[in-house]
Order: C-alpha cells, then structure tokens, then sequence
C-alpha cells in the first residue's frame, strides 16, 4: 500500500515508522519542516512540506495512487478537511481522522469517515484503569449502532470455557488482551486470571451483558 499522512506530530512520525516496517510505502505532509526530526535518519518515505488540504501538495505526496490516507494534525478543522478532500476529490477508499472534538468525531464518523476521538478515548481509558466499574466503549461503527465494550469479569469466570460467559450474556467476543497482546477466540479460549474482555453489543444489551459478566457464573461457589 501508499499510504499519505498528514502531520508528523508523535502520532503522524509513529504510524509512519510502523507502516514502513511493514513494508508500505510512506509519504508525510507536515507545514513545518521542522516536524520531520521526528522521523528516524533510515526512513526510506516522502517528506512534502505544505498543507493536507491543498492539491498541489497532496499530488506531491503520491494522493493519486494512494491506498489509504491518514489525518493526525493537532487542528481538528485541518483534519477533517484533508480528511474529505483525500475521500471525495482523490477517491481514496481507507481515509480516517484524529479529531479532539467529540462531538465533530461523532458526525463525521456518520458521515463514512472514520475518527480518532483522542480526549474521549484517553479519558475512558483512564478512567477504566481508575475505576473499573461498568464498561468502556473501545469502538462504533459509523451508524452508531454497534459497539465493542471493555466488560469487567467477575473471578469466579476465570477457568470456564469463555464461550459460556457468551452464551449466557447473548452476545459475542469480539476479542480479549491477555498479558497485553490482542487475542482472537477460540471455540477452546478459556478465560485467564488478568483477561481484558471486549464484547461485541447493540446499546439496548450493553446494560445486561455487563451486569452478567459481572457476577458469578450460575451454580459458582
């Protein structure tokens, strides 16, 4: 893939260094020069020096044969215009934003393009590892109808086959960190002492697979 990232903030110089590793093609538009210290001496992409959301500058990144496009700017309004121009006027198919605005990020996600909630997402974070009561929403789809939260699990599930923490909660895992690598489960998966599990919901279940996740198993001792 070529991928065009705009902004080489810690984010923008990050996702490049981690698309190159894998063997993408990189170009990283950022309107200050300066910005571009932040990537490493044996970086092999394109540095273009301008604005995300002017043609000129997006053709000289490689915009017209890009694969996906990356908006991580710190100005919300910078992004978000990058964003749509990169999808509406170059045609590219994968295209996500880093919005701080939540309520921006919400619309634009209805409108196809998917966002980064930064505060949001480090706020819920925080406040899982600070009080972990209820859940924490870790993703929506852009029709805000699907979502995967984090679910809390009670001890007395740690052993049992993970499939019947699904069956009696009616829902699906979506998958689990454990010793903080992302899992996907098994048929066979049995839930481990320090198991994160994220659970795939609607809005009208959250409430009723968080409160069985929760509390023991029927028949625990």
């Amino acid at each position: 893939m070529h991928v065009v990232i705009m902004g080489c903030g810690r984010v923008g110089s990050t996702l490049a260094h981690n698309l190159e590793a894998r063997g993408h093609s990189v170009a990283v538009i950022d309107q200050d020069a300066d910005a571009f210290r932040r990537l490493s001496a044996d970086f092999q992409g394109i540095t273009v020096t301008g604005t995300g959301y002017d043609g000129a500058v997006l053709r000289q990144a490689g915009i017209e044969r890009a694969d996906a496009f990356a908006a991580v700017s710190s100005g919300d309004n910078s992004n978000i215009i990058s964003a749509r121009l990169a999808r509406e006027t170059f045609g590219v198919s994968r295209v996500a934003a880093r919005i701080y605005d939540q309520k921006r990020a919400e619309v634009y996600e209805r409108l196809g393009i998917p966002t980064v909630a930064t505060v949001r997402w480090t706020a819920d974070r925080m406040y899982r590892h600070l009080v972990p009561e209820g859940h924490v929403e870790t993703f929506r789809d852009p029709t805000s109808t699907v979502s995967i939260i984090e679910v809390p699990v009670h001890k007395d599930w740690i052993g049992r086959p993970l499939r019947a923490l699904e069956e009696t909660s009616g829902t699906r895992t979506a998958y689990l960190m454990r010793f903080g690598i992302g899992t996907l489960p098994t048929a066979s998966t049995v839930l481990q002492e320090g198991d994160q599990v994220f659970m795939l919901v609607t809005d009208d279940i959250a409430p009723s697979v968080t409160t069985v996740a929760a509390n023991p198993p029927e028949g625990a001792h």
